[in-house]
C-alpha cells in the first residue's frame, strides 16, 4: 500500500463524501416511503444489476475470486450489508445532527482499528489532524452557536451509528490487505462486484428479517424510483469505487479525515435545497477539516 496523498487521490476521497452527503439527504426524503433495511437491499440489488454486464465473469469458476471468498464475504458484510443499513436504521430513532456527530469520530475509530487489529502505528500528526477535523465537524453541527451542542441528547440510534462507524473502519482497513491475485483488483468493476455480490446476500437476509418482524410496506412513486437510481449509482457504485481506490493509495488513516467532509457537504446541500445561503461557519469548518487532512497527510522530514 502506498501511503501518499496526490491530487488525484484527494479528488477521489472528496467525491465519495460529496455523494454520501447526497445519500443522507435522499435517505431522509424517502424514509417514509421505504423501510431502512429494505432501502439498503434495494440500493445494492440495483447496483448489482448494473455491475453484472461489466464484470459478471468474476463469479465464474477459475476467476480468482473463489479461493478468497471468505475475504469478499467479510467485505460485503461490513461495507454493503452493515454500514448503510445501520446508518438508515439510526436515522429512524436519532436525529441527523446526532448521527453526524457520532460519525465525526471516524478518524479516531480508524486509527484505533488500525492499531488494535492491523498493527498500524498512530503518529502525533494524525492525532492533531483528528482534533482539527472533528473540530470542523463540531462547528458545522453547532451552526456557529455552541449552545446547540449542549442541547444534544444521545438515544438508541446513536449506538447503531457507532456500530456503523466501526464496521466502516474495519472495511477500509481490509481493503488494504490484498492477498488475492492482482488481476482481480486491476479491474475495478470486478473488485467491486465481488464485494457487492456477497453484500446483496447479507443485506437480503437482513431485509427478510425486517419484513418478518415488522411487516412494513413500500410506497412506490416517482420520488422513490429516482431516489433508488441515485443511491445505487452515485453513493454506491461511484462512491465505493472512489473510496476503494483512494484508501488503497493513501491508506485508511488518512482517508478517514476525508469522511468528515460529509457533514459539511450535507449542510451545504441542505442549504441549497432549502434556499438558504452558506454561512461563515461553513467556511471555518471547511478550513478546519482540510487543515486536519493536510496535517495528518504530511510526510515526516
Amino acid at each position: 500500500m502506498n501511503s501518499r496523498l496526490t491530487l488525484r487521490t484527494a479528488f477521489l476521497l472528496t467525491l465519495a463524501p460529496l455523494l454520501w452527503a447526497g445519500n443522507a439527504i435522499v435517505g431522509r426524503v424517502v424514509h417514509d416511503l421505504v423501510p431502512p433495511i429494505t432501502l439498503n437491499f434495494l440500493r445494492w440489488a440495483i447496483a448489482l444489476l448494473i455491475l453484472l454486464p461489466l464484470a459478471g465473469p468474476v463469479f465464474r469458476p477459475g476467476s480468482g475470486l473463489w479461493p478468497y471468498w471468505r475475504r469478499y464475504a467479510m467485505l460485503g458484510l461490513l461495507g454493503v450489508g452493515l454500514y448503510n443499513a445501520l446508518q438508515y436504521l439510526a436515522l429512524q430513532s436519532s436525529t441527523p445532527i446526532n448521527v453526524t456527530l457520532v460519525a465525526a469520530g471516524m478518524p479516531v475509530w480508524m486509527m484505533a482499528t488500525g492499531w488494535l487489529f492491523f498493527g498500524a502505528a498512530v503518529s502525533r500528526k494524525q492525532v492533531v489532524g483528528a482534533v482539527l477535523s472533528i473540530a470542523g465537524v463540531l462547528v458545522v453541527l453547532a451552526r456557529g452557536d455552541w449552545q446547540h451542542l449542549l442541547a444534544l441528547r444521545l438515544v438508541a440510534g446513536d449506538l447503531f451509528m457507532i456500530l456503523a462507524t466501526i464496521a466502516w473502519s474495519l472495511y477500509s482497513w481490509l481493503l488494504t490487505r490484498t492477498p488475492e491475485p492482482s488481476a482481480l483488483r486491476a479491474n475495478w468493476a470486478s473488485f467491486l462486484l465481488a464485494q457487492v455480490g456477497f453484500g446483496v446476500v447479507w443485506s437480503g437476509v437482513f431485509a427478510a428479517g425486517e419484513w418478518a418482524v415488522l411487516a412494513p410496506a413500500i410506497h412506490w412513486n416517482a420520488t422513490l424510483m429516482a431516489a433508488l437510481a441515485y443511491v445505487a449509482i452515485g453513493p454506491a457504485i461511484i462512491a465505493f469505487r472512489c473510496w476503494g481506490a483512494g484508501v488503497q493509495q493513501a491508506g485508511p488513516a488518512i482517508a478517514a479525515f476525508f469522511s468528515n467532509l460529509t457533514p459539511l457537504f450535507a449542510a451545504l446541500l441542505s442549504s441549497a435545497f432549502l434556499g438558504e445561503p452558506p454561512h461563515v461557519y461553513h467556511g471555518i469548518a471547511f478550513l478546519l477539516i482540510v487543515g486536519g487532512i493536510v496535517v495528518s497527510s504530511r510526510r515526516s522530514p
